[in-house]
């Protein structure tokens, strides 16, 4: 195992995921529920098969594609997203 890379992807996600929408939905679940074990369960559960599908798809984009193509549209993609949220069209 590459541990840069672990420690690389645990950084990234860990700060992206900071009081996002995500987080405030799960605060919210467990505040109505009261249940934090199974609310928990089922955030981490979802957690992993979203993180699954994004590297399968991941693996396979880069066997197609060139991953300086591909960040290049990645960044595009952002980009477009940002300037929707900022106007209010997403």
């Amino acid at each position: 195992m590459n541990w840069k890379v672990f420690w690389l992807a645990f950084t990234t996600i860990f700060l992206a995921e900071m009081a996002d929408k995500t987080q405030l939905a799960v605060l919210g679940l467990v505040s109505k529920t009261k249940l934090p074990l199974t609310v928990f369960l089922g955030t981490l559960l979802a957690f992993v098969a979203a993180t699954a599908i994004a590297v399968l798809w991941g693996d396979l984009i880069n066997k197609f594609i060139p991953e300086n193509i591909f960040r290049f549209a990645a960044a595009g993609i952002f980009m477009v997203m940002g300037i929707l949220i900022l106007t209010g069209k997403l």
